[in-house]
């Protein structure tokens, strides 16, 4: 039977029946309770949570594959200023140093090295002692031959006393036969010993040239074992050592030394250079140039063209061209690279160029305005793959380049149209 409360309802004096398991039924449980407490369920929130973690993996994600990834640039190498073509250039072809006079210095015998006197970089004179051979052979037969000489020449003295002897006989009898107290016979008998004698100095003379001949030759021989300098000029290369065997020939199978060493006339150092065959006519003989050396962009040579060489480079279609350089000093090496100038007139004495370099107007970047005066011009370098921000003070036009005077150096790589998204320390790598 189910509880029932009497209440009483007012002044009406009537009673309200509430039945209690009804009211049991209507309580509300403590989880429930605390559900609606704390807001949204559990699983709602752990949804959530994994929904951020998603997002930030994704995050990560495409920071990685965007963030770090290189931008494609286009790079140029800055020059200082003035080593652009000259003034007046009509031409311009490159080319290497080539020396006119230059000798592998070798003996004209076979033989032993005793003694190397020079190495790279040693200047010698004309006559000068390079090396020298074993000569203990030729030195005998040089003795030999000189002893030849002196056996005849003592021969030769021999026959003159016999000669004086026959003609003191031939006058007596000569006046013996004046006063008849002598034959006609003996008188011819003394008469032909003076010839006789006569004819045997006349050889013996001929055998003194022929020993002497021989002397000489022996002496040419021993010669050789010397090795001199057939000018002057700069050793470039030392090819034999001590105890080594040269000879004019290649012998020996490769074990033998054909050279001693090389030597160059510094003096007679030029340039060729090779022009492309469809520009070759406007080159002609004596035409002004300008030589800038790779190695010193900052000296200018003046020039002028030795020959045009008549014969053309089919694979290259290029026709070679010998230059003569104007000035010339230490620095200037066999088979350096070399670019020319080929000059419509020849250049007027110029002050020296406005310290700086050269960089193309597409890789300044202005930012927080158009005055290069406040320090607004930007150039992105490239150094180890990476770019580098550099605040770069600006001079005037050279040219289709803008004069850089501070911030850059000379053969440092530049981004050419720097992309809007790249910043300093953003990895680059050139486009294809």
């Amino acid at each position: 039977m189910q509880n029932q409360s009497h209440f009483p309802t007012g002044h009406n004096s009537r009673e309200c029946v509430i039945d209690t398991g009804l009211l049991k039924e209507l309580r509300i449980d403590g989880a429930q309770r605390e559900e609606h407490r704390g807001g949204a369920p559990t699983w709602l929130w752990g949804a959530v949570a994994g929904a951020v973690v998603l997002a930030l993996a994704g995050g990560a994600a495409w920071w990685w594959t965007t963030g770090n990834k290189p931008v494609a640039v286009q790079t140029a190498t800055v020059r200082a200023n003035g080593q652009g073509p000259a003034a007046g250039a009509v031409l311009q072809a490159t080319g290497y140093v080539t020396a006119r006079r230059m000798a592998t210095v070798s003996a004209q015998m076979t033989g032993t090295l005793t003694e190397v006197l020079i190495d790279e970089g040693f200047k010698v004179k004309k006559g000068q002692v390079l090396a020298r051979l074993d000569d203990t052979g030729l030195r005998a037969g040089l003795a030999a031959a000189e002893a030849q000489v002196r056996t005849a020449e003592a021969n030769l003295g021999q026959l003159r006393a016999q000669l004086a002897q026959a003609q003191a006989d031939e006058r007596r009898q000569a006046e013996l036969a004046a006063s008849g107290m002598t034959t006609r016979q003996s008188r011819e008998q003394s008469a032909t010993a003076v010839k006789t004698v006569s004819a045997q100095i006349e050889a013996a003379q001929r055998q003194i040239e022929a020993a002497q001949a021989q002397a000489r030759q022996a002496r040419v021989n021993f010669d050789y074992a010397t090795v001199r300098a057939p000018f002057d000029g700069v050793v470039t290369a030392r090819a034999a050592q001590v105890g080594e065997i040269i000879s004019p020939l290649s012998a020996g199978g490769g074990f033998t030394r054909t050279g001693v060493g090389t030597i160059v006339d510094m003096d007679s150092l030029e340039v060729n250079v090779d022009v492309n065959e469809a520009y070759i006519a406007q080159v002609k003989p004596d035409m002004p140039c300008e030589a800038v050396l790779d190695a010193y962009p900052d000296w200018k040579i003046p020039a002028h063209v030795v020959a045009v060489i008549p014969s053309a480079d089919r694979g290259k279609a290029t026709v070679k061209v010998r230059v003569a350089l104007e000035q010339k000093d230490d620095r200037l090496v066999p088979d350096m690279g070399v670019r020319v100038s080929f000059l419509a007139a020849k250049p007027k004495a110029e002050t020296q160029p406005v310290p700086g370099v050269l960089v193309p107007p597409d890789a300044i970047r202005m930012e927080g305005g158009p005055e290069p005066a406040k320090g607004n011009a930007v150039i992105y370098t490239v150094a180890d793959g990476k770019a580098q921000r550099r605040t770069v003070t600006l001079g005037g036009e050279v040219g289709k380049f803008r004069l850089v005077t501070q911030g850059v150096k000379s053969g440092e790589t530049v981004i050419v149209s720097p992309p809007a998204e790249l910043k300093d320390g953003s990895a680059v790598v050139n486009k294809e």
